[in-house]
């Protein structure tokens, strides 16, 4: 697999797809630029009347819930079946997931449709397979990746998705029975808002154009990963460390991509 991540990367700038992203207030200005950047095109558009077209020319679909409300909840549900529907791959962000009875009932719903990949950090995880176990705080999670592993398999197997559990290590698991870890990243990463949202956006520009889904979400999670531990040794701060990933998403080399990637797969 890790021979084949670059040459992902570079699809995705060659093909620029088209993303459709439904997602929340506070990133959308991050999550288009993270898009920009890696060579996508980017469309944040919500308004009903609008979805169904959107999705027909668009390559992939991210749907964020972190600033829900009735209409948007509306929107996405359109969205997800629509998706669904014309067989478009589809990314589902379940932004603090658990937190209340509302966000859990539109998740539900929203799983009906058969996300292509579910990304969420380990709490929204366990949150989201029904276990009681999990911590969520607000958006933020407690848990660590390790603990959401057994809730992740049991996702894949109800939804045949792709599950990605972000955070100190990244573990992706799929219907092939495959288990991808990803040691990548800085602890400093966690400190600028919406850069778990950039990698839902990010793996739905990678799913958009490469055939085995796990591979992309491998590559969309090794990139995001990678640009941010290496951007970390010119920043000064959160602020700094922002503005470095999105230059190194846009600029690195192969090189340093190959010379800093820890992918193993079991």
């Amino acid at each position: 697999m890790e021979r084949t991540l670059w040459k992902h990367i570079r699809s995705v700038k060659n093909q620029s797809p088209l993303i459709h992203n439904i997602t929340n207030y506070v990133v959308m200005n991050n999550t288009a630029n993270a898009l920009l950047a890696v060579g996508a095109s980017p469309v944040m558009a919500h308004a009903k009347a609008e979805i169904k077209d959107m999705i027909g020319i668009a390559s992939a679909v991210v749907i964020n819930i972190g600033t829900l409300d009735e209409y948007w909840s509306e929107a996405m549900l359109m969205a997800a079946e629509t998706a669904h529907r014309l067989n478009k791959p589809w990314v589902l962000d379940p932004v603090g997931a658990g937190a209340t009875p509302y966000r859990n009932e539109i998740l539900k719903k929203l799983l009906q449709y058969r996300p292509t990949v579910i990304r969420g950090n380990a709490s929204e995880i366990l949150a989201l397979s029904g276990s009681q176990s999990s911590t969520t705080k607000g958006v933020d999670g407690t848990d660590s990746s390790n603990d959401a592993i057994q809730a992740a398999r049991e996702l894949v197997e109800q939804y045949c998705s792709v599950v990605c559990v972000s955070g100190e290590t990244d573990v992706i698991l799929d219907n092939k029975k495959r288990t991808v870890s990803i040691k990548s990243g800085h602890p400093l990463m966690t400190k600028v808002t919406g850069l778990g949202c950039s990698a839902s956006a990010l793996i739905a520009a990678f799913v958009a154009i490469v055939e085995d889904k796990t591979e992309a979400t491998t590559a969309a999670m090794a990139l995001l990963g990678i640009a941010g531990e290496l951007s970390e040794r010119q920043s000064s701060g959160p602020g700094s460390l922002q503005m470095n990933i999105l230059d190194k998403l846009y600029n690195i080399e192969e090189t340093e991509f190959d010379e800093h990637l820890k992918v193993s797969m079991e």
